[in-house]
């Protein structure tokens, strides 16, 4: 079946049209001609693979990965650097649109980012085979089950180029231990020092572990921490347990943000810094002003707007997070900041009220978005300003659209490439309220 490709959906598969009915095709780009063949055929949409692409995108390009297509991380190395981001724009006024019919004033010029070897933060899932070999990796597309790989471009090099090292020590963990299930590894890159997490129903012998560490530094030349989490135990370091903290900085606001594995942090620390000054430029905090950022986390905005002198709250639903976040502004001495843990997607009316006047907002939820907290916001406890961070554009569409019936002007919006090769969106806007 021959079609030419009309656009890209928000999971960025490309999107045509055969006699009225909608069709998804996977790894297909916009103004492409394709064969396809049906995989999945609904009532109302269907779903394709291409069989052969006649007219190729001029965008088109050789993806990196050796393991792109199967592993489900990555669905857009086949598309140019530049030109995701502009699909990603495309999908984003598009949700804005159809969802939300509300549009901006004005569209912000894209933050683009590094293409390579961004990601910060990652998890890796392990599987045994019949064998008794142990694999590390990611999910497959649309499956569970985890796809073997021996690099990963999107990760640091020498994280990447230490996957085999630790497949290896895991494959020796696994001799001496067999009893002990090894569930997955989480690695979290601080600026002196990248962090090893080992997770599995029961304790692992340390000796084997101080081992893994050695090897790991003769490989990557690197300073790299052993932590260990078991059972419902959180997770602990093991070696070296005095090395240095893991932590970011956020250099314009000379800030010093420590955390642990475990933590939420960006997976892309340069990009978090631009994001961060985009909200400051469009908050413009005061120091007379009282602010309240809600869905805080460990302070990543909550401190720099503290670092204007205005009066600052920052609310978050996990208290390990909030108790993170006022440890790390009595570290960069900060007093003008409190923090509060609230469930903030179950948020009323008087829970606003019991906040009291701000005189501005920034929100970052997570995908869920912020209905419950846009739903609640009534006067006289509307904000001037708020500042919504946005990782979904169809739950950003909705909340953007309740604000806007609220009374606020919806006045610019641009999209963040935090997550080169992917189909996420992230978008940071600005609102004020109509006097």
């Amino acid at each position: 079946m021959k079609t030419i490709i009309q656009s890209i959906d928000y999971e960025a598969r490309g999107v045509t049209r055969i006699d009225g009915k909608t069709i998804f095709v996977n790894n297909a780009l916009p103004q492409e001609v394709v064969q396809i063949h049906i995989t999945q055929d609904k009532k109302t949409y269907a779903q394709a693979d291409v069989n052969q692409i006649l007219l190729p995108s001029q965008y088109r390009r050789q993806p990196r990965c050796l393991h792109y297509g199967e592993c489900g991380g990555c669905v857009l190395q086949h598309a140019e650097f530049t030109a995701q981001v502009a699909y990603k724009q495309r999908v984003f006024e598009e949700q804005l649109q159809r969802i939300g019919k509300v549009f901006p004033e004005q569209i912000l010029p894209p933050i683009y980012g590094a293409e390579w070897g961004y990601r910060s933060r990652t998890r890796l899932g392990i599987f045994i085979d019949k064998q008794d070999v142990v694999h590390i990796g990611y999910q497959a597309k649309r499956s569970r089950r985890i796809v073997s790989i021996s690099q990963c471009p999107v990760l640091p090099d020498h994280i990447s180029g230490s996957l085999k090292t630790i497949r290896a020590n895991l494959q020796q963990l696994h001799q001496i231990a067999p009893k002990i299930q090894l569930k997955g590894v989480e690695i979290s890159v601080g600026e002196q020092i990248t962090a090893l997490n080992i997770i599995s129903n029961k304790k692992l012998p340390e000796n084997q572990l101080a081992s893994f560490l050695g090897s790991l530094k003769e490989i990557s030349g690197i300073n790299w921490q052993i932590w260990q989490q078991f059972g419902n135990f959180p997770a602990q370091v093991v070696s070296p347990k005095n090395a240095p903290e893991l932590n970011y900085t956020l250099p314009e606001f000379q800030l010093n943000m420590p955390f642990r594995v475990g933590d939420f942090t960006q997976i892309n620390l340069p990009m978090n810094e631009a994001m961060v000054s985009r909200a400051m430029r469009l908050l413009q905090p005061q120091a007379y002003e009282k602010i309240v950022d809600l869905f805080c986390g460990l302070g990543n905005f909550t401190l720099p707007i503290a670092r204007s002198g205005a009066m600052v709250l920052g609310v978050e639903g996990a208290d390990f997070l909030t108790e993170r976040a006022a440890n790390n502004a009595r570290e960069n001495g900060l007093h003008n900041v409190q923090f509060r843990t609230a469930n903030l997607f179950d948020v009323t009316e008087q829970f606003i009220e019991s906040l009291g006047y701000f005189d501005k907002m920034l929100l970052d939820p997570p995908r869920a978005g912020a209905y419950a907290v846009v739903q609640a916001l009534q006067r006289p406890y509307l904000p001037k300003r708020i500042v919504y961070v946005s990782c979904n554009p169809a739950t950003f569409a909705r909340d953007a659209a309740v604000l806007v019936d609220k009374g606020y002007r919806f006045r610019a919006v641009g999209v963040m490439n935090l997550f080169p090769h992917t189909a996420h969106v992230e978008a940071i806007s600005v609102f004020d309220l109509i006097e």
